[in-house]
């Protein structure tokens, strides 16, 4: 196992850029879950610093006319990779990001409790990087050595009916073969 990727719940193979929107998990959360999320800023847009800024309560509503139907939002996630693969870290994943919202999975509320959230720069439904893919399983194994993961799932199956990311353009299948995790970590595909 190699803890010495891990400080204190930060990946050193991301960036670092913290957010204010994070909490303490509650006692006797198990991390157990990764919940895999698309976003892109303003939707469609990607590379241009929006989420990053999002994350850490600096977006200029002003600046594109989607940023009103998200005024005043306080939202984070643990990790953002880009479409170039890069890796950006926001909350410690020994601290609860808020990214799942009202959700539910595996028999348990609340999943911001005891999940590890990764934003994949996308549109839901559409196609991500090989690149993307390939920095996903990276971070998944690592989390899976430092975190008792057990779970992987995309917002559109903890919070079903409320939200569709990463949607149909994700390849679930790509990412089991590429963590060699057992079928039963996944939602059905």
């Amino acid at each position: 196992m190699n803890l010495s990727i891990w400080q204190q719940g930060w990946y050193q193979g991301a960036e670092k850029c913290e957010s204010p929107n994070f909490g303490q998990r509650p006692d006797g959360a198990q991390i157990d879950l990764i919940v895999v999320h698309s976003i892109s800023l303003p939707p469609g847009e990607f590379g241009n610093g929006a989420v990053q800024q999002l994350f850490t309560n600096q977006l200029d509503w002003e600046a594109h006319p989607y940023f009103q139907s998200i005024r005043g939002l306080e939202v984070s996630s643990h990790f953002f990779i880009e479409r170039t693969g890069k890796i950006w870290q926001f909350v410690s994943c020994d601290q609860r990001a808020w990214h799942a919202g009202v959700s539910s999975y595996r028999g348990r509320s609340n999943c911001n409790d005891d999940a590890i959230g990764i934003e994949l720069e996308g549109l839901e439904g559409e196609l991500f990087e090989a690149v993307q893919y390939a920095q996903l399983a990276q971070l998944c194994l690592a989390l899976s050595e430092a975190y008792p993961i057990q779970h992987i799932a995309g917002h559109e199956h903890i919070a079903p009916g409320r939200k569709k990311d990463p949607g149909p353009g994700f390849d679930w299948a790509l990412l089991q073969k590429n963590v060699a995790w057992p079928p039963q970590y996944f939602p059905d595909f």
